[in-house]
């Protein structure tokens, strides 16, 4: 792709860096840019920097806010005593949109992956056991994608609290066997949620 100016090419790379994004798109995006209002283009550059400025992750669950506790954590309503498991906010998302859940979160921040040198540590999992030592929490669903990766940490996670009084579940298999949790349509996800099953130990 050749360009008559290395700004545009600039920018077009830099549309094209972000995930899903060809050349064609980014080029489509940075035209429309540079046809735009200025106050809107400073408008939407803005928003970004707010964005990255000002988001947070909950102090609880590390899902990301605009406060020290999302919404979710701090809305009484949910049931507190049920936390899902999820691997990143994409999971979040995605189950918040089936309107089947209502109880809270937590975010690990991964998988436990030994080829990508992922381990245990880090990964938010002493943030949960932390949680559970409080002793309110009564279940732990499992909503991670089913990969040998996401099976390793479910069984890690259960083997840790194999002496808590807690009980343990994982979505039904209602999700593809190596498929990702945010790509399954909404009534399949909701439905997996609902239709939980028990983890042994």
């Amino acid at each position: 792709m050749n360009f008559s100016s290395q700004l545009l090419e600039g920018a077009v790379n830099a549309f094209a860096s972000l995930p899903g994004i060809g050349k064609k798109t980014a080029l489509r995006l940075a035209l429309h840019l540079l046809e735009s209002e200025e106050d809107q283009v400073a408008d939407f550059c803005q928003a970004l920097v707010n964005m990255k400025e000002g988001i947070q992750f909950c102090s609880k669950c590390n899902n990301i806010s605009d406060t020290d506790i999302c919404s979710i954590c701090s809305n009484l309503k949910r049931d507190a005593s049920t936390i899902c498991v999820v691997e990143s906010i994409k999971e979040i998302m995605a189950i918040e949109n089936t309107d089947q859940y209502f109880g809270s979160y937590h975010v690990l921040g991964g998988v436990i992956s030994p080829v990508d040198g992922i381990g245990p540590k880090d990964l938010n999992i002493d943030g949960l056991m932390e949680r559970i030592e409080v002793g309110t929490v009564k279940e732990i669903i499992m909503a991670i994608s089913p990969s040998v990766e996401g099976e390793t940490t479910i069984f890690y996670i259960s083997k840790l609290l194999k002496d808590k009084a807690v009980k343990i579940s994982t979505i039904a298999r209602g999700v593809a066997f190596g498929g990702e949790l945010e790509y399954a349509d909404e009534i399949t996800l909701g439905r997996s949620i609902l239709s939980r099953i028990s983890y042994e130990k």
